[in-house]
């Protein structure tokens, strides 16, 4: 009997392409399990042919890296243009701000069909405090132009922590008048309960 159970639901997969990233937030498992250790953050630049060869099995992917940051990886732009090619559902998870804005306009052209999430962890000048090196400014304004060129509107991805939650009603009255979707997250990498960036209120 052919076994059905691996046909059930949408195939999607989530996936780090790359071990890059540029920020260095102190709650991310690149700090907590390596780089705070000495050790160096594990991990490779996926190749192309490995990528087209994933695509041919999943068509829903995520690039929301656990241990990276997807725009990072050398090669992103031609990953986008297979995601085109195969008409890939797809998903970008974003939170470095150290690609040039022309870079983000080209990656948007590339595959106008994904849909971006920017990780700007309360009001744009704040987020830093969190997403160290992050300039929150600037991915917040690349996030409104993405506008111009995305099929789907763009999301601003919210976590709560103890500096910004007595900001959310603030940023999603930003969000609401800027176009963009507004999206809260509630996480659970907090120390112990006097983590001083555990927020107080969940929401």
């Amino acid at each position: 009997m052919e076994n059905k159970f691996f046909d059930r639901g949408p195939k999607r997969l989530n996936i780090d392409i790359t071990h890059r990233c540029p920020l260095e937030c102190s709650r991310c498992g690149r700090q907590t399990s390596f780089r705070n250790k000495g050790k160096k953050v594990p991990g490779y630049d996926i190749s192309l042919t490995e990528f087209d060869i994933i695509t041919d099995h999943f068509k829903h992917i995520s690039f929301c890296g656990q241990y990276s940051d997807p725009i990072h990886h050398p090669k992103f732009l031609k990953i986008l243009e297979i995601c085109k090619q195969k008409n890939i559902v797809c998903e970008v998870h974003v939170a470095s701000s150290f690609k040039t804005e022309s870079w983000f306009f080209k990656a948007f052209e590339t595959y106008p069909k994904a849909e971006w999430i920017f990780g700007i962890d309360g009001l744009p000048k704040d987020s830093h405090i969190y997403r160290k090196n992050q300039d929150g400014e600037k991915l917040f304004d690349v996030m409104l132009k993405s506008k111009e060129f995305l099929f789907k509107k763009p999301i601003w991805q919210y976590i709560i922590f103890n500096y910004n939650q007595h900001k959310i009603d603030e940023a999603m009255d930003i969000a609401k008048r800027a176009g963009v979707e507004f999206m809260i997250i509630n996480s659970a990498r907090w120390e112990n309960d006097n983590d001083p960036l555990k927020p107080s209120i969940r929401r």
